[in-house]
């Protein structure tokens, strides 16, 4: 299980590489299909996709919906770049201006829709299915969204959005290391018996180092290229996304031990399903995505 576990993990790794490097559709398609899976998987964890045939229209409505977003959000940012580039700071506020709307409309949309499916097939679902329908639409297609926009609502989001990663997947296994050395506290018990306190502060100290490293050496050697943020302010985001990257991934344990369940999937061998390894991922880069837009203002 370990080789396992660690051979599809340097697979993940090189795969996101080759992805974020490539961004603009390859990255939009290759996230729309990630977001597919994790919606049916989440779907079939709270009950709302059952083998029910005369209950198929959340689910095709919810696929359908992320289908449509994925294809918003990739033209909205297409429909950016005729920005100045010379102005940086213009070209931020109009790559956003034209994000921050697509983001607000898809929302608002999808909203709208599942309750149109919830009236027009009433009572075939109760209200509990359909929320649970818009909460899977928005916790897994919308939130994984924001390596999209990170990658593509920044003039230097090939490098800004490498922070998501290293302030999920980096703590996860700055905190793994500590917590196997030292870790004695159990931070949550009953939800998580094998993470420790000490594991966490390792985490979280761990990402911020690593971010506020990854600046440093960006900028050191990546033929003169400037983030516009200290070491220091990486840092600090690295500390604040280690802690909600945490919290995504106790949150997605904490579902799956109300609705019973071991793993949300078997598609990645080791790691279970897409919500099982992107679970903190999912969280972080929301956070990312907004603490970049602050720190680059």
């Amino acid at each position: 299980m370990f080789w396992t576990r660690l051979l599809s993990g340097i697979a993940l790794v090189i795969l996101a590489v080759r992805l974020i490097t490539a961004g603009g559709p390859i990255l939009a398609a290759a996230l729309c299909l990630l977001s597919l899976i994790a919606y049916r998987e989440l779907g079939k964890a709270l009950g709302f996709i059952t083998e029910d045939q005369t209950k198929r229209a959340l689910a095709l409505t919810g696929m359908a919906l992320t289908v449509i977003y994925y294809i918003w959000i990739y033209f909205s940012a297409v429909m950016a770049y005729p920005a100045p580039m010379s102005a940086v700071s213009a070209a931020q506020f109009y790559m956003g201006a034209y994000l921050y709307r697509a983001l607000a409309f898809g929302m608002a949309a999808a909203l709208i829709v599942f309750l149109f499916v919830y009236v027009f097939r009433f009572p075939v679902y109760h209200g509990r299915e359909v929320m649970a329908a818009c909460f899977s639409f928005f916790y897994a297609p919308v939130m994984l969204s924001f390596l999209f926009l990170t990658r593509e609502g920044f003039l230097a989001g090939n490098y800004l959005v490498w922070f998501v990663f290293l302030c999920s997947w980096g703590s996860d296994t700055c905190a793994y290391a500590v917590g196997v050395l030292i870790g004695k506290h159990k931070m949550t018990p009953r939800l998580s018996p094998k993470k420790s306190v000490e594991g966490a502060a390792g985490g979280i100290a761990g990402a911020a180092l690593l971010c506020a490293l990854y600046v440093y050496l960006v900028e050191r050697y990546a033929a003169a290229f400037v983030f516009g943020i200290s070491p220091a302010a990486a840092a600090a985001l690295g500390a604040v996304g280690a802690a909600v990257s945490m919290a995504g991934d106790l949150a997605a344990s904490a579902f799956k031990r109300d609705y019973g369940i071991k793993d949300y999937g078997k598609l990645i061998p080791g790691h279970g399903g897409v919500m099982d390894r992107f679970d903190s991922v999912i969280v972080t880069a929301p956070l990312i995505f907004i603490g970049l837009s602050f720190l680059l203002t």
